[in-house]
């Protein structure tokens, strides 16, 4: 019994995605509970930002699941569903936003910023390694090097 409840433990700990769609949201229709899953998993919860409505157990996740299934319900398309929670919430509801000029930060600062930290750094250690080496010390410093060495030691 004991190694039952640690196995049981050892699951939980695993961090298994919890969904959490209640009972009471899903839809009777097996096709359009399917359905609206599919979407709810592209849809970001605006609470938590980086899961999905799907994943999400804020109210605001939840009350954007019952949106889609009432405008599933009511007939619409998947784009349009998806559509429609865009024109409420914008476009960061999207975990996938489209490549457009107004994402273009989103999809393209990321790789520039590291293709612009690397040149830098490129630029830094060229410029170093083409640094000319120090003169020599000259006769008199090399004595007073000496001196000040002498003195201090």
């Amino acid at each position: 019994m004991r190694a039952l409840a640690l196995a049981a433990l050892l699951l939980l700990a695993l961090g298994l995605p919890a969904r959490a769609v209640e009972p009471g949201e899903r839809l009777a229709d097996p096709a359009l509970e399917a359905r609206a899953r599919a979407i709810s998993r592209e849809l970001r919860c605006l609470v938590c930002q980086n899961e999905s409505i799907d994943d999400s157990g804020a109210d605001l996740a939840h009350d954007l699941r019952v949106m889609l299934r009432e405008r599933l319900r009511e007939g619409d398309s998947d784009q349009q569903a998806i559509s429609f929670i865009t024109a409420r919430y914008g476009q960061f509801v999207l975990l996938k936003p489209p490549v457009e000029p107004a994402t273009y930060a989103l999809w393209f600062g990321p790789p520039a910023l590291l293709a612009l930290t690397a040149l830098v750094v490129a630029l830094r250690l060229k410029r170093r390694g083409a640094q000319t080496p120090p003169a020599p010390l000259s006769e008199e410093e090399r004595r007073r090097l000496a001196r000040l060495l002498s003195e201090g030691g």
